[in-house]
């Protein structure tokens, strides 16, 4: 990216503008349209931080804008999600049910993991980090309703067991740093 004259903040900045724009795919039904935008702003997320590395241009405020943009992406694909089951006839309640237990979940395990680092602890367990939910998202779009249905489950599910995994995680160190 950088023969192209792009700052790393500027590659994040677009994989942000990619992600709100497959988003709004999602919702409108155009699930396989949402997966391809999803899969090239997670390679801008990735290029990012590398190209910055690579050019000595990191920064905290770079780091601080990657992760948040991060959240954002996220914030944006279970959003659409949930216009895209409530669009459903019948809406899909019980499904929008397990795409807001998925979003609390990835939220908060995104959240633990910067908290306890806040607090100087290392946080890196559990289950399904950010790869791995938006690779089972990118997943569930392209194979459609039904699968996607089913990796909308396992996702609450699982976002909110490795939410638990990193509060159980942190106890444990505090438990041994506090004695």
């Amino acid at each position: 990216m950088s023969y192209l004259g792009l700052s790393p903040l500027a590659v994040t900045i677009i994989g942000i503008v990619l992600s709100i724009i497959g988003a709004t795919f999602v919702a409108r039904g155009s699930l396989l349209a949402g997966a391809v935008f999803l899969v090239v702003s997670g390679l801008c997320d990735t290029i990012d931080g590398s190209l910055a590395r690579r050019e000595g241009r990191t920064t905290t405020f770079g780091a601080f804008i990657d992760s948040t943009g991060d959240r954002i992406t996220e914030m944006v694909y279970f959003g659409a999600l949930v216009f895209y089951f409530i669009n459903d006839q019948p809406p899909n309640l019980v499904v929008v049910f397990f795409l807001l237990a998925a979003l609390a979940g990835s939220f908060l395990t995104s959240y633990t993991r910067a908290r306890a680092e806040g607090l100087g602890l290392e946080c890196r367990v559990g289950w399904v980090e950010r790869p791995e939910r938006i690779a089972l998202l990118v997943l569930g779009l392209l194979l459609g309703h039904t699968v996607l249905i089913a990796i909308i489950v396992v996702l609450a599910f699982l976002t909110v067991f490795t939410f638990i995994q990193r509060v159980l995680h942190v106890r444990r160190l505090t438990l041994e740093k506090d004695l």
